[in-house]
């Protein structure tokens, strides 16, 4: 009786401790917080660079298999708005060291949009994402629009019409 008891009271204090640091996740309408960021090629990357663009922030990982598998349909995404106010800034949550990991993602799925590295994890920690992959939608305003949890096959109408509206205001 008093191990059941223990075993309860270890239990129940576990879980206001998993409670107590699960931040609410950002909510629609919030600023998004800012960042700076060393991208994949050196130097740093912020959000607040792209204030006046609709930016996907698009957190990942090399081990994840779902963002394997929307790397392709994200970057078609990315390539349908050249020369157009859209930037989609791809954050690696990969640990330090990771860097030729990465590259050979970058490579492998030939992406032509920007590789952010947080191997701290800060920004991550900063949006409350919850898992990989995740997407925010931030607008002009540099405003959440959208939060995506899980894969998407960013370049169907339903994305890519978003996005379109969104740029001509």
């Amino acid at each position: 009786m008093l191990i059941a008891v223990a075993v309860a009271a270890v239990g129940a204090g576990i879980l206001v401790g998993i409670r107590g640091t699960t931040a609410p996740p950002m909510r629609v309408g919030a600023l998004a917080p800012n960042f700076s960021l060393a991208t994949l090629e050196g130097p740093s990357s912020s959000l607040s660079e792209f204030r006046g663009h609709v930016v996907f922030v698009n957190f990942w990982a090399t081990w994840c298999a779902p963002c394997r598998e929307e790397a392709p349909s994200l970057d078609r995404l990315y390539r349908q708005f050249p020369d157009e106010d859209f930037e989609i800034l791809a954050v690696s949550i990969d640990g330090p060291g990771s860097d030729a990991m990465i590259s050979a993602f970058e490579e492998e799925f030939d992406l032509s949009f920007p590789i952010l590295l947080d191997p701290e994890q800060r920004a991550y920690v900063a949006y409350k994402a919850s898992g990989v992959p995740e997407t925010f939608l931030i607008g002009v305003d540099g405003h959440l629009i959208e939060r995506f949890i899980g894969p998407r096959d960013w370049d169907q109408p339903r994305y890519v019409n978003a996005v379109r509206r969104l740029l001509d205001g």
